[in-house]
């Protein structure tokens, strides 16, 4: 990767092997984090303000161990109906999931945060980004859940593999977000902190 263009190190406050390779492509050097936070929603939370909330609070738990570094915080809820779509686990629920968005729209809500742990200063949003689904078959939630067992995915699918042949459509404005790091919202906040990727 990468010489940053300026001595601020960047960190990504997240282990998922998704969201680093979403930032690898700025080509910016940066170091990965876990953050160690309660991830539970609180009473009357929109959704929106569940991942801001979430996203600036794993940006903020890494910040002892990077005191000078633009910290990244991301965080992902999957919506239908009202009614936040979890992790599965078991192929019983992500057929359930799965027949329910059949026909529908699922909108996802990311938070995005930047942090500068040096001066204090902090950047967040929530991006919202739509799948529409195809009218599912039985037979095809069968298929896709042998093929890629997504159980420990919102939802029960992998949008980057084969989930993508259950939509008939993706509403957005950055692909990047509905895998869980809004890139665009994001170079214009390092932009907005000096670290510019081009």
């Amino acid at each position: 990767m990468a010489t940053n263009k300026t001595p601020v190190r960047l960190v990504l406050a997240s282990t998922s092997p998704f969201r680093k390779a979403i930032l690898q492509k700025l080509g910016l050097d940066f170091a990965t984090a876990s953050p160690d936070i309660e991830e539970s929603m609180l009473a009357n939370e929109t959704p929106e303000q569940l991942v801001v909330r979430l996203a600036e609070q794993k940006a903020r738990a890494v910040a002892d161990s990077y005191p000078e570094n633009l910290i990244i915080g991301s965080d992902q809820v999957a919506v239908i109906n009202d009614e936040i779509l979890g992790k599965p686990h078991t192929h019983e629920r992500a057929v359930e999931q799965l027949s329910n968005a059949s026909g529908k729209t699922v909108r996802f809500h990311t938070g995005l945060c930047l942090y500068n742990s040096a001066s204090g200063s902090i950047q967040c949003e929530a991006v919202p980004f739509d799948v529409v689904f195809k009218k599912l078959t039985a037979s095809q939630i069968e298929n896709y859940l042998q093929n890629e067992k997504p159980y420990n995915c919102a939802g029960s699918f992998k949008s980057e593999a084969l989930g993508i042949a259950l939509f008939e459509k993706l509403v957005g404005d950055d692909p990047n977000t509905l895998i869980g790091l809004p890139l665009i919202r994001l170079v214009a906040m390092l932009e907005k902190e000096g670290l510019a990727p081009i």
